[in-house]
């Protein structure tokens, strides 16, 4: 399903991009099995922080990772925010249509960057590479953006899906008529291969708590010698 350019192998050699495809999804405005299971998420998280600080959180081998990544483009890796403000100041993880709460959970759960898109959208072939400073996308806010020299980015054969530095697409965004759905997993150096895919075993897991019947396209996680 993707594609490696040879700029993201030379660029990143110990870097790794997870895939996760599901057909016969659904994305219901809410979900009871899944809310219990981010009820249950939520708890877990202010259990295994208890006690903790941000720079207990800070020191975890995977924010150590992206922070390393975000640091070469002066920015702050979200989802250690996201999980200060969960874990460490009780607040909830966003309510949001059941596919992007699957996302934001898998985030939480496993500190991992990942994006989720509309199968049926995307358009073949997709590739992984690095941008050059002059792709443009729309992001999810409806605003243009052009990708910063080195970004990794993911793009199909319309333009970009996601970079990792500025997120998805609006494009390919999923919505209520969402069927066939896309994740795809940013690891940059310093992250476990077995983790990544883990990861991706329990967005599956997610997934199926709101649609028991979804299939598994392809679940893969690819590295510049895969």
């Amino acid at each position: 399903m993707l594609t490696l350019a040879e700029p993201w192998k030379t660029t990143y050699p110990t870097a790794a991009i997870g895939i996760l495809a599901m057909r016969n999804v659904a994305n219901p405005a809410t979900c009871p099995a899944l809310e219990a299971r981010k009820a249950a998420l939520e708890a877990d998280l202010r259990t295994r922080f208890a006690g903790k600080s941000r720079d207990d959180i800070k020191a975890l081998p995977e924010m150590q990772a992206y922070a390393a990544y975000y640091k070469r483009f002066k920015k702050t890796y979200h989802v250690q925010l996201q999980l200060e403000s969960v874990a460490l100041k009780d607040k909830p993880i966003p309510s949001v249509a059941a596919l992007v709460e699957t996302m934001f959970m898998g985030e939480l759960k496993n500190f991992l960057l990942t994006a989720v898109h509309d199968l049926d959208v995307v358009q073949p072939p997709i590739s992984i590479n690095v941008a050059d400073g002059n792709e443009r996308y729309v992001m999810m806010n409806n605003e243009e953006q052009t990708l910063k020299p080195g970004d990794m980015f993911i793009a199909d054969a319309k333009g970009v899906l996601s970079s990792i530095i500025y997120g998805p697409d609006a494009r390919t965004q999923v919505t209520v008529d969402t069927c066939n759905m896309l994740f795809t997993v940013y690891a940059p150096e310093g992250i476990a291969t077995e983790g990544l895919r883990r990861h991706l075993e329990d967005m599956r897991d997610f997934v199926w708590l709101i649609a028991p019947e979804a299939e598994v396209a392809e679940m893969k996680v690819y590295s510049p010698n895969s």
